[in-house]
């Protein structure tokens, strides 16, 4: 089973839609565990691009969602985010926050 909600649909905001696709997954029957894997593990070896993404090993690329909650509790904690690296580059809640808040302006301006 694979997850992703991202496609480009009206009110479907990329990242965000993931989240609540997890809790489906989990209201659904799967189990935290197994419906992190759908957007993580399965989704890169269905890609077949395991040997560089899907999980936490060296010498794979290190682009990571930190969390505050262990989304394995409560499957909700994938919302509490408190970094991010991408790219190795470490990007903190704050400097998260700051640039949503311009997205944000961004639309509102158009």
């Amino acid at each position: 089973m694979l997850a992703g909600t991202d496609p480009p649909t009206r009110d479907v905001f990329p990242g965000f839609s993931l989240h609540d696709e997890l809790g489906l997954l989990v209201k659904a029957g799967l189990t935290p565990l197994e419906a992190i894997q759908a957007a993580t593990l399965n989704a890169a070896k269905c890609l077949g691009l395991s040997d560089s993404y899907g999980t936490i090993e060296k010498g794979k690329v290190a682009d990571l969602v930190l969390l505050a909650a262990d989304p394995l509790v409560d499957i909700a904690n994938t919302k509490k985010i408190a970094a991010v690296v991408v790219a190795g580059k470490f990007l903190p809640k704050a400097a998260l926050q700051e640039m949503l808040e311009k997205t944000e302006a961004a639309v509102k301006q158009k």
